[in-house]
């Protein structure tokens, strides 16, 4: 079957689903192929859920009825629905990617966007070859700006988004310690990043980029851009007007002061980059302000919040070493005692990762903290000659050290990769 003969069976579905459990009626749903199950044979359960059409690559699955589209690959086909829909709008289509803080940036970003704005926007953290296409496909009629999120841990793979979406304007977050497993060095993280920039640039294009990041600076200096920064130089002048060390993250532009609900002063970069766009796109000062200030961080993401006992730093979503640091750095600004470190092991880091682990413990080791636990198999094959350390191979047996010892009126930052769990721990502070 031809994209354009399974586009008009999306045209007269409700949207598509890739997933059973988030069936609505009438939708289009796609069989996909996973490593442990074979997605077509889904397809009849997805109909009596209320799907009114199929998409199987298996001839055995398909049933001689018109519910049933066969196509050669169903991942390919999805992929190709996405771009032949993208490619029917001529609305901005933004492409976000970087090593840390990409969806707190797309969620501002869409927070600000969004006050002027309809805006269409990648769902959670849908960013790979799956979810980039699932969000080309809720562009609709009404869609005035749309924004992708573009993860990565290899090389082509950001080239590869980039040809779906076709973005139009694109930001890096920043090039980090993230995915080396895939990557293979940092230098493979700028690589593979910048292939935003080399379509950009390409395809006449701009690159929003942080003056006060060289790496961004150098790698779009041929290229149409818009700056923002804190120096003079810059599209947007930006500054940072964060005042004591555990206060919310404020930004000041014109003269006008915005305070975010985020804390952590690496988030800095990411309330300007939404501030900027927001320029870009002639979005009033205060409506900018209203974007900002407006948006909560959610999904375990620099969450501050008080319990019963304690005052937690919740940033269990995800962890590389550059993300690790810099929640460490600002974290150690705090000018408070009791101060408690729960860290979980940083994944795919390949042949790194006892380097990168034994790094962190190196930099946290002479650091006033009351106790330090550390989380997960890498972690616990670190040393270290402090007595404040405490090291756990799973969240299970912290839980129960933690049952134990009843934290009182600490202030807690707990940080590790999601496949490490860490979150479970909130509820036993």
């Amino acid at each position: 079957m031809q994209v354009k003969e399974l586009y008009a069976y999306f045209l007269r579905s409700t949207g598509v689903a890739t997933d059973t459990r988030k069936i609505k009626k009438g939708c289009l749903f796609f069989c996909l192929k996973g490593e442990k199950f074979d997605g077509n044979t889904f397809a009849e359960e997805a109909l009596a859920k209320g799907a009114k059409f199929v998409v199987v690559d298996n001839p055995k699955h398909q049933k001689n009825n018109h519910s049933y589209l066969l196509v050669k690959e169903s991942l390919r086909s999805l992929q190709e629905l996405a771009h032949h829909h993208r490619n029917q709008f001529s609305i901005p289509v933004i492409g976000l990617t970087g090593s840390n803080g990409k969806t707190t940036t797309k969620e501002l970003i869409c927070s600000v966007l969004s006050q002027q704005f309809i805006t269409t926007a990648t769902e959670g953290n849908l960013n790979n070859h799956i979810g980039v296409p699932l969000t080309l496909l809720n562009i609709n009629s009404k869609t005035q700006i749309t924004l992708v999120e573009m993860g990565a841990n290899h090389i082509k793979e950001i080239a590869f988004l980039c040809e779906l979406s076709q973005p139009s304007l694109g930001y890096i977050t920043n090039f980090g310690k993230a995915h080396l497993e895939g990557f293979g060095n940092v230098d493979g993280v700028i690589k593979g990043k910048s292939e935003l920039y080399q379509f950009l640039k390409k395809n006449k294009g701009i690159a929003l980029i942080n003056q006060e990041d060289p790496k961004q600076l150098k790698l779009t200096e041929e290229q149409r851009r818009f700056s923002f920064g804190e120096s003079n130089n810059v599209d947007i002048q930006i500054k940072n007007k964060t005042l004591g060390n555990n206060q919310s993250v404020c930004v000041e532009i014109d003269g006008i002061k915005i305070k975010s609900g985020l804390k952590g002063n690496y988030n800095f970069s990411n309330i300007a980059a939404a501030a900027a766009l927001g320029s870009y796109f002639k979005i009033s000062l205060e409506k900018i302000k209203k974007g900002i200030e407006n948006y909560i961080p959610s999904n375990n993401r620099s969450q501050w919040h008080e319990t019963n006992s304690n005052t937690l730093v919740l940033d269990a979503y995800n962890a590389n070493p550059s993300s690790m640091r810099a929640a460490l750095e600002s974290f150690l600004a705090i000018e408070k005692k009791d101060r408690v470190l729960i860290l979980g092991d940083m994944l795919e880091l390949g042949n790194y990762a006892q380097q990168e682990h034994q790094e962190i413990v190196d930099f946290i080791e002479s650091k006033e903290i009351d106790q330090i636990l550390l989380v997960g198999p890498e972690f616990k094959k670190t040393k270290s000659t402090a007595l404040n350390f405490k090291k756990f191979q799973t969240t299970d047996e912290v839980i129960a050290y933690l049952q134990k010892i009843n934290y009182q009126n600490k202030t807690i930052l707990i940080k590790g990769s999601r496949g490490i769990a860490l979150e479970v721990l909130s509820q036993h502070l």
